[in-house]
């Protein structure tokens, strides 16, 4: 079994509901998942 990061596993689940939600590909889907992901990280505790 392979190590999965807490961030890798966030950043998966966002790329599968985009892909399932949506006609990306996966690297297009990967991409915006990292940047959603991202995005999310660096939103202020008050606002999440």
């Amino acid at each position: 079994m392979q190590y999965l990061s807490r961030y890798q596993a966030r950043v998966d689940l966002v790329r599968r509901t985009l892909q399932e939600l949506s006609d990306l590909d996966g690297k297009a889907a990967r991409q915006v998942a990292v940047r959603v992901v991202h995005v999310l990280d660096h939103l202020p505790e008050t606002i999440r």
